[in-house]
């Protein structure tokens, strides 16, 4: 099945939402984007980023805007569907009975173009999980100067790999084993895992 085959069939699928989706996907279809499915639902891509998707609910459907935090909404017509969680997708929301306005939407659509060439774009952050060493690595780093300077000089990654390795042990003789054979690792800078990566 074609990527076009797929949409059309979401929209029959969405029976509800037959008629406005179809008129939205003939507005998206003038545009540079190119049509995909991800998620199993319309998707609409440029430079290989999605900048709109459809999506069809019991009660309501809505166009995307997977950038829509930039976008100027002129017309008042994006929410924030998960206020407070949702930092840069911004929804346009339908409920029985509403029509598109096809020129509102293609302004909306080649404003988000734009900001996309512009590189307008706002990640997700990444919450870094803190490291919590293990009392024996801490003992270690009080009696081992070099050790603890090392050990601070890896990545958080490396860290949390190293702790975690050592915590992991339920017998306190596997942990000072452990201990024993990353404290060499740790003092050349390498990383517990490293001579598994770029096999």
């Amino acid at each position: 099945m074609t990527t076009s085959e797929k949409v059309t069939a979401y929209i029959h699928k969405n029976s509800k939402w037959n008629e406005l989706l179809t008129e939205i996907r003939e507005v998206l279809l003038t545009t540079p984007l190119t049509e995909e499915v991800k998620w199993g639902a319309p998707a609409y891509t440029f430079n290989k980023k999605i900048l709109v998707g459809l999506a069809g609910f019991k009660n309501h459907m809505g166009i995307w805007f997977h950038q829509g935090v930039f976008l100027k909404d002129e017309h008042n017509k994006l929410q924030n569907a998960q206020e407070g969680k949702t930092k840069a997708l911004r929804q346009w929301r339908f409920e029985e009975g509403d029509t598109i306005n096809k020129d509102v939407l293609r302004s909306y659509i080649n404003e988000a173009i734009e900001n996309c060439k512009a590189g307008k774009e706002l990640k997700p952050e990444r919450k870094k999980k803190p490291v919590t060493l293990h009392p024996l690595l801490e003992d270690a780093f009080t009696k081992n100067k070099k050790l603890k300077d090392a050990f601070n000089a890896l990545t958080p990654g490396k860290q949390r790999e190293y702790a975690e390795h050592i915590a992991s042990a339920k017998r306190e003789s596997t942990q000072i084993s452990r201990l024993q054979k990353i404290t060499p690792m740790i003092l050349e800078g390498k990383g517990l895992h490293d001579k598994y990566k770029n096999c």
